[in-house]
Order: structure tokens, then sequence, then C-alpha cells
């Protein structure tokens, strides 16, 4: 997502970035406009993990627009924003649920050793016991055992 104040600036140098990396980039037309050779984005690219070198950009107005964006489309797993404005990246933070929320930083932060979680074992989607990173602690739980003998509270 790229905000409508930088794109005409932003989009030609990504564009040929992309184009010299042997990066497909595709966008909606707003994005198009101001990146030459760009491929047409549809529906499906925005809630698609490519798995491969392809990027799909889109042009929002305002952070209201990439949040929603976000919270429709967005993995629930890990989103970064880049901005020098501290409002925007708190709201970002608060706002945005995934298990791991980066501002000026780049998303491949989000691994277990990174994190200071150990060595990585896995990656949980799901917002039940774990979520997020892995390490050898999400594994387990805890269990709590209370022995009594006719306590109330």
């Amino acid at each position: 997502l790229v905000h409508e104040s930088v794109a005409a600036g932003f989009a030609p140098r990504l564009a040929e970035r992309c184009t010299r990396d042997g990066v497909e980039l595709r966008g909606d037309g707003r994005f198009r406009a101001h990146a030459s050779g760009c491929a047409h984005a549809t529906d499906a690219d925005w809630g698609h993990e490519f798995l491969d070198l392809i990027l799909a950009a889109r042009v929002v107005d305002s952070i209201d627009d990439a949040i929603a964006h976000i919270a429709r489309f967005g993995t629930n797993h890990t989103e970064s924003i880049l901005t020098a404005d501290d409002a925007n990246a708190d709201r970002f933070c608060r706002e945005v649920t995934s298990s791991c929320v980066l501002v000026n930083a780049s998303t491949r932060f989000n691994d277990g050793f990174q994190l200071g979680l150990g060595a990585e074992i896995g990656i949980s989607t799901s917002r039940v016991h774990w979520y997020g990173p892995m390490g050898l602690d999400g594994l387990t739980t805890e269990r709590f055992v209370v022995r009594g003998s006719g306590q109330r509270r």
C-alpha cells in the first residue's frame, strides 16, 4: 500500500527496481498511472500470498484506507508501516491486529530467533493458544493444579 502523497515519486522507482530484479509488479489503476510496465492487479491479488517474485501495489488516500485494506486482505501474521508520522505509527500498531506489527522495519524481522524466542520451530496463524512465531515454549501449555479442602472464593 502506497499513500497517494508519495505515489508519484515512489511508484516509478519501485517499478524500475522490480524490473531490474526480475520481480513482477502488479498495481491498481492509480499505482499504474505512475509506474510504466506495471501489470494490472486484480481483486484476487489483494488477499493472495504469491510465494513467488510478484508484488501487488495499491494507492491509498489515508491511514484509514490502509488499515481497512489490511483488515480485509491482510494475513493477520505480519504487517509493517513505513512512516515518519508517529501518530500514524501508533495508530497502525493499535488497530492492525496481526501477531507482529512493525514500524519502519522489514517484515523479515518476524522470526522466532529475531524476536528472542530461540529457534523457530513453527508458525501459528491462529489466535488460540499461540499466535505468531513459535519457539519451543509455544508447544507447551501451563497447567494449574489447585488442591483444597473445601475453600471458597
